[in-house]
Order: structure tokens, then C-alpha cells, then sequence
């Protein structure tokens, strides 16, 4: 049982328009601490100078103070701000002149009213100062509405990119588990089984990864007009060089690579990358960090940017041999040696830029990680 309740030491300081005690008890529990007509009530159990104890004190404030105090508990004290109701600087902290012997000066804390004054005098100059540089700064009329508009595209690429991975992995799951019915019977059987599971990726999935890709499109016209600090090149090299031009002129004209399993594979990498980045960027238009995700958007990238690379290069090199035996975007020009443009010498040098865009690309991406995540730099002083 706890013994008879006793008096901390309290410790305070003022400034021109607040008060600060620092109540010296630590593992506080059940605090109760109000103020009424001008007087602060303080009970709550601690462990002080008399040990783990219910220890309580009151103050008669010399001047009329706010009834609604801050309190702030840590391990080892809590503090307490009382805010005057008139700014200015009293000769002492209570209202009878003999000082109580548990109250003690905040030697920390402690100003002199001309250091106050000059602090105050400080924290004034600097707020018209901030209000100035503000006043400087043109108001962008249009400001709400480019960030309702920029939160809207990530929403609605984030819910594309859900759809397509969620669609995906339920059927992998669906007809991944039936497979593994007939792999028992044959090896060979369940391969044949497993690959022809993926199919119908592209025609299961296309429509929608063509709305999402077809939507990225404005990644390029928001960075060239500034909605958005990412620069302009790396956009269109991403979006229009990247993975359109494998949806659209690889996989779109070609139905037979449409049924390849790689469709399956790069569909997927896609998605998964996506879940991470466009609601980060999405909580970053109204100022909200969450860490986990910060984490992920920064990190899942490191295996599946160059998984997905792999992907886009394999499925580049199983349509070469299509385009040779069928001509396609070959171009003859009209001369006298007859020089035909090969489309499938194009995408052979296409692979060589893929892979050194996925090295530059990887090289960014690991710079943005150590700025976000790496450890913080400390100020030289």
C-alpha cells in the first residue's frame, strides 16, 4: 500500500506569456492536474525523494492564468505549461510572498526579463521575417486543384495496377494449384499444364494494362509543365521507349507472342512495382510519410526492376525470329543498293539500350534510396 501522500520538488521558469514546471518524479502513473480559480491541484504517484509514493502540491498563481494546462510525461519527470492570460513578467510565482519549500527556480530554463524580452523580441523578428519571404512567393491560384488533380491520376493508376496484380495472382493460384494435380501424374504433362495456364495473360489483362500504360502517358506532360519535380527524360525514356513500346509494338501486333508465358511474367513485375510507387507519391501530395511504404517504394525495386528487364528482354528476343519470317515495320527505301532497314536489327540494338537503361536506371534509383533512406548527414558545426 502506498504511504501518505507528499510534495515533489518542483522546479519552474517563465517567459512573457507561459509558464513551465518540471515536476521531478519519474514512472508518473494516474496523473490528475487541473487549475481552478487560479489555482493548480497536482496529485498523481510517482517515484520521488520518498520513493514510489502519491505525491500532490498546489500553487495560487500570482496573475490569472489559462484553466487548460499542457502536460508532457517522460521516464524520468514530467513537465507542465501554463499559458497567462496577460503577457507579462512576474516578480514571482505565487501569490503569497513566502516561497514554498518544494518550489525551486527551473536553472535551465531561467531567464532574466531582459533576455525574455530579447528572445521574444527574437521570435517576433523571425516571424515577420517569415511573413515576408511568404508575402514574396506568388500564390498559385491553381494550387488545390493541381493537387486534387495529381492525388486523383495516382489513386486511380494505383486501383488499375491492384486490379491487374489481384486478377493475376488469384488465377495463379487457381490454376497454379490444378497444375500441381497433374505435375504429380507427369512431369512433362504439368509443364505443358503450367505454361499453357499463362496463355491467356494478354487477353485476360490487356485491356486494363493498356488503360494504365495509355494513362502514363501523362507522367510525360506532367513533368514538362512542373507539376511534378522528376525530370522530363528519364519519363519519356521510361514510359514511351520502355514499357509502351513493348505493350503496344511488341505484344499489340503480334498475336503470337500474345500467348507467351513471358506475358505473364512481365505483367506481373509491372504490378508489383506500381503497388508501392503511386501511393507513395499519392501521400506525398498531401504531406503524409508513412515509413513502411517509403521503405518498400525505395527497395522493392532492387529485384524487380532488373527481373523485369529480364522479362522484356526475353519476350524482345522470342519476337525476333516472328518479325523476320513476317516483314513487318521493315522499311526499303527507295535507292540504288536496294538497303532495307531490318525491324529485327532494330530491336537487336533495342536490347543493348534496354540493358543500359535498366543500368542507368538502377543507378538513379539507388541514389533516391540512400537520400531517403541512407543515414542523415550531420551537421559539421
Amino acid at each position: 500500500m502506498a504511504g501518505p501522500s507528499l510534495r515533489p520538488h518542483v522546479h519552474w521558469a517563465q517567459r512573457h506569456r507561459e509558464l513551465f514546471l518540471r515536476v521531478d518524479l519519474s514512472d508518473v502513473r494516474n496523473p490528475d492536474i487541473t487549475i481552478t480559480d487560479n489555482v493548480l491541484h497536482f496529485r498523481a504517484q510517482g517515484h520521488g525523494a520518498k520513493g514510489d509514493n502519491i505525491y500532490e502540491f498546489e500553487i495560487e498563481f500570482l496573475e490569472p492564468v489559462e484553466p487548460k494546462p499542457v502536460c508532457r510525461m517522460t521516464q524520468r519527470q514530467l513537465n507542465i505549461t501554463v499559458q497567462k492570460k496577460e503577457s507579462n513578467w512576474w516578480e514571482r510565482l505565487t501569490k503569497q510572498e513566502k516561497r514554498p519549500l518544494f518550489l525551486a527556480p527551473d536553472f535551465d530554463r531561467w531567464l532574466d526579463e531582459s533576455d525574455a524580452e530579447m528572445e521574444l523580441k527574437e521570435k517576433e523578428e523571425e516571424k515577420i521575417n517569415k511573413m515576408k519571404i511568404e508575402s514574396r512567393v506568388p500564390k498559385d491560384p491553381f494550387k488545390h486543384l493541381k493537387k486534387g488533380y495529381l492525388i486523383m491520376y495516382n489513386l486511380v493508376q494505383f486501383l488499375g495496377f491492384s486490379w491487374i496484380f489481384v486478377n493475376m495472382t488469384v488465377r495463379l493460384f487457381i490454376l497454379g494449384k490444378g497444375n500441381m494435380e497433374i505435375h504429380l501424374f507427369s512431369k512433362t504433362v504439368g509443364f505443358l499444364c503450367l505454361t499453357d495456364s499463362f496463355y491467356d495473360t494478354f487477353h485476360t489483362i490487356s485491356d486494363m494494362m493498356y488503360f494504365c500504360q495509355t494513362l502514363a502517358l501523362m507522367e510525360i506532360m506532367n513533368s514538362l509543365i512542373g507539376l511534378v519535380k522528376s525530370p522530363l527524360i528519364p519519363s519519356i525514356v521510361q514510359v514511351i521507349f520502355g514499357r509502351n513500346f513493348v505493350l503496344f509494338v511488341i505484344l499489340g501486333t503480334l498475336e503470337e507472342m500474345q500467348s507467351k508465358p513471358v506475358v505473364f511474367f512481365i505483367f506481373y513485375f509491372w504490378s508489383i512495382i506500381e503497388l508501392f510507387r503511386y501511393p507513395y507519391y499519392m501521400l506525398s501530395c498531401i504531406g503524409i510519410e508513412w515509413k513502411p511504404l517509403t521503405w518498400l517504394r525505395y527497395t522493392a525495386w532492387i529485384p524487380l526492376y532488373p527481373l523485369g528487364g529480364l522479362a522484356e528482354a526475353v519476350c524482345i528476343v522470342q519476337s525476333i525470329p516472328i518479325f523476320s519470317e513476317t516483314g513487318k515495320f521493315s522499311l526499303g527505301l527507295p535507292n540504288p543498293l536496294n538497303v532495307t532497314i531490318q525491324f529485327p536489327f532494330v530491336l537487336q540494338i533495342y536490347l543493348i539500350a534496354l540493358f543500359l537503361g535498366v543500368f542507368v536506371n538502377f543507378r538513379y534509383l539507388y541514389k533516391q534510396r540512400k537520400q531517403h533512406l541512407g543515414p542523415k548527414k550531420r551537421k559539421m558545426k
